[in-house]
């Protein structure tokens, strides 16, 4: 079982990550306000992950209070960074479909591959 330290040593990492991976490697035609709103999301998006939240936009959405295309806007940046993997699942009513987003495996690695560098 992981340690309350542990546990702030990887969100500690993860926010390193997000800051190193979108500040340091910004896209074509991105604004300084769209990288700040990346890594906020990140950080949001890795609670809700903790919490087991279904990443969903209809659950970011009523998680942060952006509107459907302030969240769009920002993860579609995510997904094209390689941050996020994009799957298309049932909606809660299980008739259409709904855009479900899950963390690459990348940013798991990074985190981990911190983590083990603080304990030495």
């Amino acid at each position: 079982m992981a340690s309350k330290l542990s546990d702030r040593w990887q969100t500690q990492a993860l926010s390193v990550f997000a800051v190193r991976e979108i500040l340091d490697k910004p896209l074509e035609d991105e604004s300084a306000q769209s990288r700040i709103k990346q890594i906020g999301m990140i950080n949001i998006l890795y609670m809700m992950h903790q919490a087991h939240e279904k990443l969903t936009l209809s659950n970011i959405i009523q998680f942060t209070g952006m509107t459907r295309g302030g969240v769009i806007e920002t993860i579609d940046l995510l997904v094209q960074r390689g941050v996020l993997t994009e799957t298309l699942g049932k909606n809660s009513m299980g008739r259409g479909t709904a855009r479900q987003f899950e963390f690459a495996d990348q940013v798991f690695q990074a985190i981990r591959s911190a983590a083990a560098s603080e304990e030495r």
